[in-house]
């Protein structure tokens, strides 16, 4: 069962979102995501963001990502503003598949990349059958 709230404006709210985030609604960021052997990998793109104003935090297997990409300081003459200012944010939920204890973290060339261990009880095991007097290890 999903709650859906329904608003005759959300159009535009989603255009002023996705350009003028604010704490109340923030703007998204592009991701990607993966599996990587044995880890879950995510890369959210946050050009021009400052490593000092990105937030993650990780309660009760929800990872939120919060950053804020600040206009030029000063007064200018914009003569062409196409990027995006304001706060920017994203929720994963975590299966109980992935140790959202051992997230790991780096911030470069504007990407932040998540890496989010497979927990051991996910991975796949031998399990030792007993038939008679002989024993064979089968995949589970």
């Amino acid at each position: 069962l999903m709650l859906m709230r329904t608003d005759p404006f959300r159009d535009l709210d989603r255009f002023a979102q996705a350009m003028m985030g604010t704490r109340a609604r923030p703007a998204v960021m592009p991701m990607t995501a993966y599996r990587d052997n044995s880890s879950f990998v995510v890369h959210l793109d946050l050009p021009g963001v400052s490593a000092d104003s990105i937030d993650l935090t990780v309660e009760q297997n929800v990872l939120t990502v919060h950053a804020e990409r600040k206009p030029p300081a000063g007064e200018t003459e914009r003569v062409v503003d196409e990027r995006s200012y304001g706060v920017f944010s994203r929720q994963l939920f975590l299966g109980e598949t992935l140790d959202a204890e051992q997230v790991a973290a780096n911030y470069e060339a504007g990407v932040l990349t998540l890496r989010i261990p497979i927990a051991e009880k996910a991975k796949p095991r031998k399990v030792e059958i007993t038939a008679g007097d002989s024993a064979k290890a089968i995949n589970a």
